[in-house]
C-alpha cells in the first residue's frame, strides 16, 4: 500500500468521536451571544434583540442537545479509572444539568411567546433562567476543557515515527 493510499485512506474514515468536540462550540457560543442580545433587548429596547435571543436559545438549545449525545457516544470510548473517571464524572453531571436547565429554559420562552406573555416578572424569571444556562454551560464547557487539557482524555500522541506496516 502506498503512503498516498494510506493518506486518502485515513481521511475517508470519520471517528464519530470527533463529532463531540467539533460540536461543543457551537451551543456555548450561540448561547452566550443569545443572552447578551436579550440583555441587550432590555435597554436599548428595540424588538430586533430580544427575537435574534429567542432565536439563537434555540438553536442553542438544538446544539446542547446534540452535544450531549455525541458527548455520549465520546465518552463511551474512554476507560475510566481514577482522576480520569472523577473528571468524566463531574463534566458528564455538569453537562446532564445544563441539558435540563437550557431546555426547561427554551420550553419556557417558547410557551411564554405563543401566549403572548413574555413580559413582566415572567420575562425575568426566563432571563434570570437563560443567565443560569450561560452558567451551566460555561462550567460544563470548563470540565470538558479539563478532561483534554489536564487529563488528555481522547488524546492521541503521534510523534511520527514510522508508518503502519504496509499490506502487500
Amino acid at each position: 500500500m502506498s503512503l498516498k493510499l494510506l493518506i486518502k485512506k485515513e481521511r475517508a474514515m470519520i471517528d464519530t468521536t470527533h463529532i463531540h468536540p467539533i460540536l461543543v462550540h457551537f451551543p456555548i457560543a450561540l448561547l452566550i451571544v443569545g443572552f447578551l442580545f436579550d440583555i441587550a433587548g432590555l435597554f436599548i429596547q428595540k424588538e430586533f434583540f430580544s427575537k435574534t435571543g429567542f432565536y439563537l436559545l434555540i438553536l442553542g438549545t438544538i446544539g446542547v442537545i446534540a452535544a450531549y449525545f455525541t458527548g455520549n457516544l465520546a465518552g463511551g470510548g474512554i476507560t475510566e479509572q481514577g482522576m480520569l473517571k472523577d473528571a468524566l464524572e463531574t463534566h458528564e453531571e455538569a453537562a446532564e444539568l445544563t441539558i435540563w436547565l437550557v431546555s426547561i429554559t427554551a420550553v419556557s420562552r417558547v410557551l411564554l411567546v405563543l401566549l403572548r406573555k413574555y413580559k413582566g416578572p415572567l420575562k425575568a424569571t426566563v432571563l434570570v433562567l437563560f443567565f443560569a444556562s450561560v452558567l451551566a454551560i460555561g462550567r460544563t464547557g470548563y470540565y470538558g476543557g479539563e478532561l483534554v487539557y489536564k487529563h488528555a482524555a481522547g488524546v492521541q500522541l503521534n510523534l511520527g515515527f514510522g508508518l503502519p506496516a504496509e499490506d502487500e
